[in-house]
């Protein structure tokens, strides 16, 4: 009898290491992915605010001996800016879900990176703003939150899935308040979203570490590697809208305009 549990204990040890395991690969590549995204989304950013900005006069001045082109026009004036605006939600409202029941991991992965490109052509709007020099300092200050953050959510014992609902409804609020902002234009009103939106996109980057953390464990022994791997894709998606949006509210307070 000594000997069967010793067994059912060396057993049960091997597949608690094996899961340990499994779950630092598995954060790794979320954490990997998201990283990527990132690149991506800052590339395409300043890639297409070098094609949107011009030194040559014309009537659409944004600065000192800066203009647009007709490109930037096109994008960040006319009627299209909506499309920049509006896409990427209707794409995290009504497509990423189908892509996730429906596609391959691959198609997943796919889906992200080019979403993430797309965020890129948005996120062009602060290269033509901001000084370089404040970017970096934005993105350094973001980088350190989101890590604190984010090893606390996968550290921590508490339970912090009674957030996720709250923060939904905050970020769903949020969303209504930036829509009127659109028509008011109110300066005062921007800054309140802004500190509110850093808070709330704070609190998700923990929520969400433990809730990719969770899922993993629960799932892993099932085997689905394929739906592991869409569960992973998921996850950076997650985290990287958390670090993008802190990362935009902060610029708000941080920000240096050209």
């Amino acid at each position: 009898m000594a000997g069967f549990d010793s067994m059912r204990q060396t057993a049960a040890g091997t597949r608690s290491a094996a899961i340990d395991a499994g779950l630092r690969a598995h954060m790794n590549k979320v954490y990997g992915t998201m990283s990527v995204g990132l690149l991506i989304t800052a590339l395409a950013a300043w890639a297409i605010a070098g094609l949107s900005i011009t030194s040559t006069p014309n009537e659409f001045q944004i600065g000192a001996d800066r203009y647009l082109t007709d490109l930037g026009y096109t994008l960040y004036v006319s009627p299209v800016k909506y499309i920049l605006m509006f896409a990427p939600l209707a794409f995290l409202f009504f497509g990423w879900g189908a892509l996730m029941r429906r596609g391959s991991a691959a198609t997943v992965q796919f889906g992200f990176l080019a979403f993430a490109a797309a965020m890129g052509l948005s996120f062009g709007t602060i290269f033509m703003i901001y000084t370089p020099y404040s970017i970096a300092q934005t993105f350094l200050v973001t980088a350190i939150a989101f890590a604190s953050l984010s090893l606390w959510g996968y550290t921590t014992k508490r339970d912090l899935s009674g957030m996720g609902t709250f923060l939904t409804m905050g970020v769903i609020g949020l969303l209504v308040a930036m829509i009127i902002n659109l028509f008011l234009q109110s300066g005062p009103m921007m800054m309140a979203i802004s500190a509110i939106g850093v808070l709330i996109f704070a609190g998700l980057t923990a929520y969400y570490t433990q809730d990719i953390k969770a899922t993993y464990v629960a799932h892993a022994a099932h085997g689905d590697q394929e739906w592991l791997d869409k569960a992973a894709y998921d996850g950076a998606l997650s985290l990287y809208i958390s670090f993008l949006n802190m990362f935009q509210f902060l610029m708000m307070f941080m920000g240096q305009q050209e």
